[in-house]
């Protein structure tokens, strides 16, 4: 089989992204990396306009449903995807713009106490995790999105992330919000 062969076959085998590393060293010889660009190029190519469509994510390299088909295929998923309270999408976004960040951090940004709840559906979906502790009083844990967030968000890295003025008020509305006009002021 030639490293072309071997390669595309372990990136529909896997479920998961591969890493460039782990796709030089499945053949022998191992390849180097401008090899291994080649034939990732030539596969990008080959699929160009397909069904499937190769992608490069934060974890790796993977095979991915071409997003126009999923669109019309969606009815055949019998998986729904779920949906996500408000507080749970503003958590999170806090923690992808902000991060690091304690859970006090998020509490005075979005004016709420964060429940256990809101946390842990981040957590279980592998989206954020702790990083580190403050060196303040309690050491609270300090909280930052993963790579399965970039990977889910199909982003390379945090900098792809839209502004926050395209997010409306669903991050930060105090910061977005215009101050009422006061017509005495405005008189004098």
């Amino acid at each position: 089989m030639t490293p072309e062969t071997i390669i595309e076959a372990a990136l529909f085998l896997q479920t998961e992204p591969l890493s460039e590393k782990t796709m030089r060293e499945l053949c022998q010889p191992p390849l180097n990396q401008d090899q291994l660009i080649d034939i990732l190029s030539s596969l990008k190519t080959r699929w160009h306009n397909r069904a499937l469509q190769l992608v490069h994510s934060a974890q790796g390299w993977r095979f991915q449903i071409n997003p126009e088909a999923y669109e019309q295929l969606g009815s055949l998923n019998e998986q729904r995807t779920p949906r996500y309270s408000r507080a749970v999408m503003e958590t999170l976004a806090i923690i992808a713009y902000q991060q690091p960040v304690t859970r006090g951090d998020i509490e005075s940004i979005r004016g709420v106490t964060v429940s256990q709840t809101v946390m842990q559906t981040l957590q279980e979906r592998g989206w954020i995790e702790i990083i580190g502790r403050r060196d303040t009083i309690g050491k609270p844990s300090l909280w930052a999105t993963t790579d399965q967030f970039l990977s889910d968000l199909q982003l390379s890295s945090l900098a792809e992330l839209p502004p926050l003025t395209e997010l409306g008020e669903l991050v930060l509305p105090d910061l977005l919000e215009v101050p009422p006009v006061d017509d005495e002021e405005n008189a004098a």
